[in-house]
């Protein structure tokens, strides 16, 4: 494999960790599992496994495997979405005692990371940024909508007697 192209999976895998890193500094900045570094790990890896999907059909046909081996990088895509589930879900379990549901936007997170990975890995750079900008409108925007109209109607109905 040429230099050129390792250095461009290098690259892959950098963009993708620095973009997953903003969407975990929302999350460990309100104090949540699974934040900066996670979500760095999680995108710069996924971008890496994809790209090496390239990587091992171009390997095959350099060998003249092509025939023996049949190759499929999509299910490399599947393998990484079901094992990012596992992580997403160790995060929700992880406070099964309180007989809650919580930090699933967590466990999202992770998984939304997971695409940033992919769409870096397949040199989608502008839908990558496009997708973390839209992440950020997601966290900050709406969380001060549920905050304002949801949340603050739950509170007023704890008080009232059935």
């Amino acid at each position: 494999m040429e230099m050129i192209y390792e250095l461009r999976i290098l690259l892959h895998v950098v963009i993708a960790a620095i973009l997953g890193g903003v969407i975990g500094y929302e999350r460990e900045k309100t104090n949540k599992p699974a934040g900066i570094k996670t979500n760095m790990i999680v995108g710069g890896s996924v971008a890496l496994l994809v790209s090496m999907g390239e990587a091992i059909t171009i390997h095959f046909q350099e060998m003249g495997l092509t025939e023996v081996i049949e190759t499929d990088p999509t299910r490399i895509i599947q393998a990484i979405i079901v094992g990012v589930s596992f992580i997403g879900a160790g995060t929700v379990m992880q406070v099964q005692k309180v007989y809650k549901v919580k930090y699933l936007t967590t466990a999202a997170s992770i998984l939304y990371s997971t695409g940033l990975g992919i769409s870096v890995a397949l040199d989608h750079y502008v839908l990558a940024i496009g997708l973390t900008v839209f992440i950020l409108i997601i966290y900050y925007p709406v969380k001060w909508v549920e905050d304002k109209f949801i949340k603050s109607s739950e509170k007023e109905g704890e008080g009232e007697e059935e």
